[in-house]
């Protein structure tokens, strides 16, 4: 009987251990709800045990990039690309905290990158776009959000006519 009762015991802690998705979708709702932090945590514990899926570091990266730690979620968009080296995301999401760091060229780098896996990517248009504009190439910033928007980012035709693009 005692044997019974300790089984049971077990099975009941083992049916509440949880798994690396389990955390990441914690973290998810966390993020959703603008609770960056916590998000954080959770992605934290499905990274401690299992850091071989690039959303992982890809989600953690962005609550970190909107906290304004872009060093820090550098350092995930890379590690998420380096897990999948067809994460288009990852780039323009390493690319974007580069560029909030004034490193644009390396920013346009990502960029193009991200354009080589999917030349119909509006958004890396869009951000590149935003470098090259930083970097006093209007002329070029403004084809981008030209093609960008032609790509289907309905925000590229504000952007357009904000930066008297013609």
């Amino acid at each position: 009987m005692r044997l019974i009762i300790i089984a049971l015991v077990l099975l009941s802690c083992l049916a509440k251990a949880q798994t690396a998705k389990d955390y990441f979708l914690q973290g998810k709702i966390h993020y959703n709800n603008a609770r960056y932090e916590k998000a954080i945590e959770q992605f934290n514990h499905a990274i401690a045990l299992d850091s071989s899926d690039a959303n992982y570091f890809l989600q953690r990266g962005f609550c970190k990039g909107l906290m304004g730690e872009y060093e820090s979620s550098i350092s995930d968009f890379t590690q998420a690309f380096r897990l999948d080296p067809s994460n288009k995301f990852a780039l323009v999401s390493r690319g974007s905290a580069k560029s909030k760091l004034d490193r644009h060229e390396e920013a346009i780098e990502d960029f193009n990158r991200a354009i080589a896996l999917d030349p119909d990517y509006a958004e890396a248009y869009n951000n590149r776009g935003f470098a090259l504009k930083a970097m006093g190439n209007h002329k070029a910033a403004c084809e981008d959000w030209h093609t960008s928007k032609k790509k289907g980012n309905d925000e590229a035709a504000i952007i357009l006519k904000n930066n008297r693009c013609k």
